[in-house]
């Protein structure tokens, strides 16, 4: 297993397992689902490289990507040095191997190489098994909000509850 940032030849994997991820989001929890993500968001985050890719035998095998602010989500906390995982997307033939894991190890580096004291990432609605997954996978579950302004985000953010997650990198 190799982490690497996305390049823009990946652009089709990364909208296939999009949509994969998409359509497995309606059969587990159908009131909140991905909608379709604008090309240009994921070039900009290849180009800034802010996307990343699992690869495993020459397949992705999970796709993901970061950003180092969030304030219409994190609001108030955005203020704190972080990095926030977005969009993580399994292909379904390597479902089931605890990528979260994985992502959460990577992440650690990443943003200590970055100076960040926070991983941070969020999920729509109150979809309690993945809530216990990201606890699992070492995130604290810092509630559910309803966010005060979220016109500038995808439009599964628009009047929806949003659990919040972090982990506190040690030695920060």
């Amino acid at each position: 297993m190799k982490i690497h940032t996305s390049t823009l030849e990946d652009l089709p994997e990364i909208f296939r397992l999009y949509g994969l991820a998409t359509e497995y989001q309606k059969t587990i929890f159908p009131e909140n689902t991905w909608p379709n993500f604008e090309h240009e968001l994921v070039e900009t985050e290849i180009r800034e490289k802010r996307q990343f890719k699992m690869v495993i035998a020459n397949e992705i095998a999970c796709v993901w990507a970061v950003t180092f602010t969030d304030p219409q989500i994190w609001e108030e906390r955005d203020k704190d040095p972080s990095i926030y995982i977005h969009r993580i997307a399994t292909n379904p033939d390597f479902r089931g191997r605890q990528f979260v894991n994985e992502i959460v190890e990577w992440a650690r580096g990443y943003a200590k190489s970055h100076q960040k004291e926070f991983i941070r990432l969020d999920t729509c609605g109150n979809n309690q098994k993945l809530i216990k997954h990201y606890t699992n996978c070492g995130f604290d579950f810092l509630g559910i909000v309803r966010l005060e302004n979220a016109d500038e985000l995808p439009s599964h953010y628009q009047d929806a509850d949003v659990c919040l997650f972090e982990i506190k990198l040690e030695g920060t």
